[in-house]
């Protein structure tokens, strides 16, 4: 049961970051720190952006969860795990398929992946804080899917 329960700790940090991701980067990184997260919306010369304080952040966070409950295993090692989970999905997805920031993974012909692409080169559309769409990571509207 235990098994379980933490399986169930690690995807349900995994899917609230999904939710906190998007709502942080369309209020927070869209709004009072557009001055770190306009760095990713311009073209730069190089893989590193001042944007990337944004993962080094939410790094040190799950270390600390992870950290914080690795002696008993609690929910905090749980939850830290289901954080780094989702940091490992959001930099291949973003990092690597997206942006290219790493070349391995170029096309793909999976429907999913094309939308999320899709849904991601509209958010870049923009290149000032507002207006804006997208803001998500994974789960995205109906009209890239096509």
């Amino acid at each position: 049961m235990t098994i379980v329960i933490n399986a169930l700790i690690t995807l349900l940090a995994f899917i609230c970051m999904e939710i906190f991701s998007g709502l942080f980067h369309k209020y927070v990184m869209h709004g009072v720190l557009w001055r770190i997260h306009k760095t990713h919306h311009i073209k730069s010369k190089g893989n590193v952006e001042v944007n990337d304080l944004f993962s080094l952040t939410f790094g040190v966070i799950a270390t600390a969860f992870v950290v914080g409950g690795a002696a008993e295993f609690d929910w905090r090692f749980w939850v830290g795990c289901g954080i780094i989970a989702y940091g490992a999905v959001y930099f291949v997805v973003h990092d690597v398929f997206i942006h290219h920031r790493i070349r391995w993974i170029e096309n793909s012909t999976i429907p999913y992946l094309q939308a999320l692409r899709r849904a991601h080169k509209a958010h870049h559309s923009y290149t000032d804080k507002d207006p804006g769409e997208e803001y998500g990571l994974l789960w995205i509207g109906k009209k890239y899917w096509r």
